[in-house]
């Protein structure tokens, strides 16, 4: 495609739309005369950028435009107009704005003397635009001075120097002049200073004296107004009152006072008021909230505080009709759920929400109803606090918590089998001053699994069949109890949008552990319980699962410019059954293969190991582990309108930490692990519409490792569409 793509620019010329003695601009970049000073930073000065070019080597948007001809009588050619890129002249008064402002930037970072020169190669109807940087020598801070004009200020100010960020014989970056200016009116606005602001901060410099040094003096005028100036004064927080003349609804006295940290005599702080305002928006009953700040009349440095707040419509009701395709079983469900965000008048969210699902399965010999049909039921309730005894009421203040509960029961019908489910969940989530940070804690998390009935045929052939018998099928085909605890941990430097890895210096890092039955097994030990014929524990007469679970998840890319970024991607999942279990539960094993995992191959089509399934109608149960790595560098670019692109290359598989006998292959080892990895490349296209992303992935197997020959083991030089290629279909980015 990409030869193709380069044979077709290369037939075409847009040399008829370059009108004479004007020139297409075909590369732009910058370069220094020091090999210490770094250039990359300047680059977002560039005014003009060449034509577009798909993954950074071919001006694909521009081949519309060069397919057509000059005549704008003609529909064809205003249509490739339309949708084509025009090749971009050089504006040379464009270039000359941009040379002064990356002199001026180079300046900024202490290089005072630092001189830009524009360099043009030409060739042909192009040319190349060089902007060449001499910085010269760095100039330093030689003689620092601090003049506070305020007296009744001074003595705060004086007390803050040890925080300063300047000093004697620094590099005269007018960068970290501004920083400390921002550093100073923080701490001020921080400390009751309510009128403070930058514009009372200034620098005088001197660079006539010492060649190649700065003499700095940096000033702090007292409060001025046009025609007066008087000291600048603290201010304290007067009364503080909550305004709900614009709401429908109320709430409690004592979530509005745990979400205020706006205190009657406390000195004005901004950063509480910037916290009260992040308090507020998290309550769901809350849709805007506004803080005004009126002087008392006979204290003006008395500031009493009206908090207005808006609440959101309590109540709402949603429906949702989806269809469904698996594996060529049509199907539908809806849903209709309830949400109240203000129950008890504290913020309190209730939501009830009702499911079902049908399904027409074909394909299955031997069994009487041919159809899926499921029911779910969940309820749940939140509160706007961390509801835990003996934490401080500053801990609570400072979590920015919500506590949760939920219960849900599911009821399955398949052919094969029925299912019930019922599950309840005591959940804690907080995030502390650093909004970025996540942690979640699973107190109690119940599941409760019941197998009503099993088809005479599905036992036949899978359960009790001693040719085909399988112990992880018959293990989760049996009732089932998991009682665990787990705690969580998030830190992401992305942005709010589905989108913000495009182009951007983003990273993100998440970490998981769980254990079950731990409690349980404690409990039936110290009641010297007995153990049933397959020496393992009951509660309510079902043997429960005892397992610990650890995750580490790892992403970051990496911009190349506003248009291209490389993505990388790692991740570890280890579970180790023990104790009252000998397999883990089918939920929590792990699966390789599908849209974000390796995606030469399908859902839980990979592994364990060099596993190689023989029957497709269980393979999804022995294609899992108790094991998984993957490993993703992923290379994304920008093509056209909301159309993105991007390259890939994923490896990983998953294995088992013993060795079961209805897996062979699938069992670690660390002397054969590395020739087990599973490794696929591809391309994708990704419909970019800011707040989520649709994506379309096709991989190719490379290295497939459920076989011996080297035409199957090696396909990437080998290769079969039929057999090696997988498309997957998603919505957001893999990683």
């Amino acid at each position: 495609m990409a030869a193709l793509v380069a044979m077709v620019l290369s037939s075409c010329s847009v040399t008829r739309f370059i009108p004479e003695g004007e020139y297409m601009l075909d590369k732009v970049g910058i370069i220094s005369d020091s090999a210490s000073f770094k250039t990359l930073p300047f680059d977002g000065y560039i005014r003009q950028h060449p034509n577009s070019k798909w993954f950074n080597l071919f001006k694909v948007p521009m081949l519309p435009y060069a397919l057509s001809s000059t005549d704008s009588t003609k529909r064809i050619n205003r249509f490739l107009w339309r949708i084509g890129e025009a090749p971009v002249l050089e504006d040379t008064v464009q270039t000359a704005r941009c040379k002064r402002d990356i002199e001026g930037a180079v300046r900024t970072l202490g290089y005072l003397d630092a001189k830009v020169s524009v360099e043009r190669t030409y060739h042909k109807h192009k040319v190349d635009v060089r902007y060449r940087i001499d910085p010269k020598t760095r100039y330093t801070v030689g003689l620092l001075e601090r003049e506070y004009r305020d007296e009744a200020s001074d003595s705060i100010l004086a007390s803050s120097e040890p925080q300063s960020l300047l000093s004697q014989g620094m590099d005269y970056d007018l960068n970290v002049l501004d920083a400390e200016r921002s550093r100073i009116n923080t701490m001020m606005v921080n400390n009751g200073y309510y009128r403070f602001n930058r514009e009372f901060i200034r620098y005088e410099a001197d660079t006539t004296e010492v060649p190649l040094q700065a003499w700095v003096r940096l000033i702090v005028e007292p409060y001025r107004t046009i025609t007066t100036h008087s000291p600048h004064l603290q201010y304290r927080i007067g009364t503080v009152n909550f305004d709900f003349s614009n709401s429908t609804t109320r709430i409690r006295k004592s979530v509005l006072d745990r979400s205020n940290y706006l205190f009657e005599n406390d000195l004005y702080r901004e950063h509480n008021v910037q916290d009260t305002y992040a308090a507020l928006g998290s309550l769901d009953a809350i849709l805007s909230s506004s803080i005004q700040f009126k002087p008392d009349a006979a204290d003006s440095t008395l500031l009493h505080t009206t908090i207005s707040v808006t609440t959101n419509k309590p109540n709402s009701i949603n429906a949702e009709l989806e269809g469904t395709n698996s594996a060529g079983d049509l199907g539908a469900a809806v849903a209709v759920s309830y949400q109240n965000r203000n129950l008890f008048h504290g913020s309190e969210v209730f939501g009830i929400k009702l499911r079902g699902a049908f399904e027409a399965i074909k394909g299955l010999d031997g069994y009487d109803d041919q159809n899926y049909l499921e029911f779910s039921a969940e309820a749940s309730l939140k509160f706007p606090d961390f509801l835990f005894p003996f934490l401080s009421r500053n801990f609570r203040r400072l979590s920015k918590a919500t506590s949760e509960v939920s219960l849900m029961y599911d009821s399955q019908n398949r052919p094969e089998f029925h299912r019930r489910v019922l599950s309840g969940t005591w959940r804690y989530r907080w995030t502390g001053r650093n909004p970025r940070m996540h942690n979640r804690i699973d107190l109690l998390d119940l599941n409760y699994v019941y197998m009503p009935w099993i088809s005479q045929t599905f036992k036949k052939d899978y359960l009790d069949n001693p040719n085909s018998r399988n112990a992880i099928l018959r293990y989760n085909y049996e009732n089932l109890f998991i009682m665990k605890l787990g705690y969580n941990f998030s830190y992401s430097t992305m942005g709010a949008g589905a989108t913000s890895t495009y182009g951007t210096n983003a990273y993100s890092v998440r970490f998981g552990v769980e254990t079950a039955g731990n409690l349980l097994e404690g409990v039936s030990t110290l009641t010297h319980a007995r153990k049933n014929e397959d020496g393992h524990y009951k509660v309510f007469n079902i043997a429960f699962a005892q397992y610990a679970k650890v995750d580490f998840d790892w992403a970051k890319s990496f911009k190349i410019d506003d248009r291209n970024s490389i993505a990388l991607h790692f991740g570890l999942g280890v579970a180790v059954p023990y104790g009252n279990s000998n397999i883990l539960p089918y939920e929590k094993r792990y699966f390789s293969g599908g849209a974000n995992s390796v995606r030469g191959w399908t859902v839980r089509g990979l592994g364990p190991g060099k596993f190689k399934g023989s029957d497709g109608r269980i393979d999804f149960i022995n294609q899992t582990g108790d094991m998984k790595l993957d490993m993703n560098v992923e290379y994304r670019t920008h093509l056209f309108w909301k159309i993105d692109g991007a390259v890939f290359v994923d490896a990983g598989n998953v294995w088992t930490l013993r060795d079961y006998e209805d897996q062979p292959g699938g069992q670690f080892g660390f002397d054969t692990c590395w020739r087990q990895m599973a490794v696929a490349y591809g391309i994708g296209f990704r419909m970019n519409f800011d707040y989520f992303v649709l994506r379309l992935d096709g991989g190719m197997k490379a290295v497939n490792p459920a076989y011996d020959d080297a035409r199957r083991h090696y396909p990437i030089i080998h290769p079969k569409f039929g057999r090696d290629f997988a498309f997957h279909f998603a919505v957001g980015l893999p990683f």
